[in-house]
């Protein structure tokens, strides 16, 4: 053990300074240290959307999670890091992944708490060397909560942005997950039916649904080229291919409505599930399936569209999310048609919700139509749009953060300048 070394690993994200943004945080002796799950580098969550934003008020230290001990036994190098396609974030922004040679291990139990803690010791590090005397350990899934004691923290936070057991049949609330939530000093959590099961654990509990980057979907686009040859009307759907997704439904639309073109685009898990129903519907000459497209460049494929799906299936799990391209889809005032889960059922004014497939064949020509696409509707979708800005969610998030660690703190963030001012 003596021969382990931890190594930083930080990529100091340097954005040149514009009259809107100084080139530190507005508070940036607060510190936020976010175990998250994932890359940074891979398509954006909600998570990505947080936190570079948050960097313009704290000082902001992704932690990027372990890689798993056989990943370098079998390939003998560590995983190779893409591009996601945003832009960078702001200067209080810090991405840490931790050395090779602490890896995430499982047994024995007292190696993984130490390997553990070693690891989380530079990222808390890094804070304190910017100035940071406030410390906020902020958490994205619950097998993060042994962190808690790890870390030495003024505050910490819990974000619920998932049900966690992904099952398709709801279960329990897990014990573990229980505990955590009680114990967390701020929690915040993104769906109606999350705050409905783990909403009354915890007294400083904040809904913060998912948003939109109001200005990428709002500014006009070119169309994508390998879109304009689609012919229209196009009925599309904009994100990851999975397994959630009623291909049934899909199959069932493309089938009865041959004038119609059924467009899909994002990144598809080729999950066993759907592999049958997905080669049927790239067999049919009005479906097509794009692939994976740059994040940056999706507000493009959205606005030409002229229909926009959330077609889900219903079942425990969905009943839990809350989808990502909900407010996108509003921001580009394209007409919505969706599953009716809990999440979308506050926006029926805005979007459609049929349940039986003659249902979708009605809402989906509906949506064609220009009585659901008048001047007043229009309005309606971009307004609700606008009140998901992730800046002003972020907002949310941080002064929520600021009132939790003291007055001395709310005041501060009460003078700050509207630095995510929509």
């Amino acid at each position: 053990m003596n021969e382990l070394k931890t190594e930083v690993k930080a990529i100091m994200v340097n954005q040149a300074a514009t009259d809107e943004l100084p080139r530190l945080p507005y508070l940036a002796d607060i510190g936020v240290m976010a175990l998250v799950p994932d890359e940074w580098e891979l398509p954006w969550q909600s998570r990505h959307q947080i936190l570079s934003r948050l960097s313009r008020f704290f000082s902001v230290v992704w932690c990027t999670p372990a890689v798993w001990w056989r990943y370098y036994r079998f390939r003998g190098r560590a995983p190779n890091h893409g591009s996601s396609g945003y832009n960078q974030p702001a200067p209080g922004f810090t991405i840490y992944r931790p050395s090779r040679w602490l890896p995430e291990i499982g047994r024995p139990g007292f190696l993984a708490r130490w390997t553990s803690k070693k690891r989380l010791q530079p990222a808390q590090r890094l804070l304190l060397n910017r100035g940071c005397r406030k410390t906020v350990l902020y958490l994205w899934r619950p097998c993060y909560g042994p962190a808690l004691d790890f870390v030495d923290h003024d505050l910490s936070c819990y974000h619920v942005d998932d049900e966690y057991t992904f099952s398709e049949i709801e279960k329990p609330l897990d014990e573990s997950e229980a505990q955590l939530i009680k114990r967390a000093g701020q929690v915040f959590i993104h769906s109606p039916a999350l705050m409905e099961k783990k909403g009354t654990l915890n007294p400083h509990t904040v809904f913060v649904p998912n948003g939109v980057d109001y200005c990428a979907y709002t500014t006009p686009h070119s169309e994508p080229f390998d879109l304009q040859p689609i012919p229209q009307p196009r009925i599309g759907y904009v994100g990851r291919i999975k397994k959630q997704l009623d291909f049934k439904l899909l199959v069932a639309l493309a089938q009865r409505h041959r004038e119609w073109s059924f467009v899909l685009v994002g990144p598809d898990d080729n999950h066993t599930s759907y592999a049958a129903l997905t080669q049927q519907l790239k067999q049919m000459s009005n479906v097509y399936f794009l692939g994976a497209r740059p994040v940056s460049t999706l507000p493009a494929y959205t606005q030409h569209l002229d229909v926009c799906m959330m077609c889900y299936r219903l079942n425990g799990y969905t009943k839990f999310i809350y989808p990502l391209k909900l407010h996108e889809y509003l921001a580009t005032v394209r007409p919505a048609v969706g599953s009716a889960i809990p999440s979308l059922q506050e926006f029926a004014n805005v979007i459609r919700l049929p349940r039986t497939i003659d249902e979708w064949s009605q809402a989906l020509s509906d949506s064609l139509s220009p009585a659901l696409n008048t001047a007043v509707q229009v309005e309606a979708r971009r307004s609700i749009a606008r009140q998901h800005d992730w800046n002003g969610l972020a907002e949310l998030v941080a002064r929520t953060i600021c009132c939790r660690l003291g007055p001395v703190y709310q005041e501060r963030f009460q003078t700050a300048p509207h630095l995510l001012q929509r």
